[in-house]
């Protein structure tokens, strides 16, 4: 199973949930379920603005558990 690994980025880099919220210019409810990983699907061009506004490979957005 994969999970996004939006929480520990933004730990990592030292932002926080309504910093990127903001960004990627979308609704909370789906922003929330798409961070707390209660999402069944992502649309690449999410997953594309995700990747350039946290400066990380697509790839590294994933974890395999």
């Amino acid at each position: 199973m994969l999970r996004l690994r939006i929480l520990e980025i933004l730990e990592q880099q030292g932002h926080t949930k309504y910093w990127l919220c903001k960004r990627m210019e979308m609704h909370y409810v789906s922003f929330k379920k798409m961070v707390n990983n209660e999402t069944d699907s992502i649309r690449f061009e999410t997953l594309d603005k995700l990747s350039d506004i946290l400066g990380v490979p697509v790839g590294d957005l994933f974890e395999k558990e």
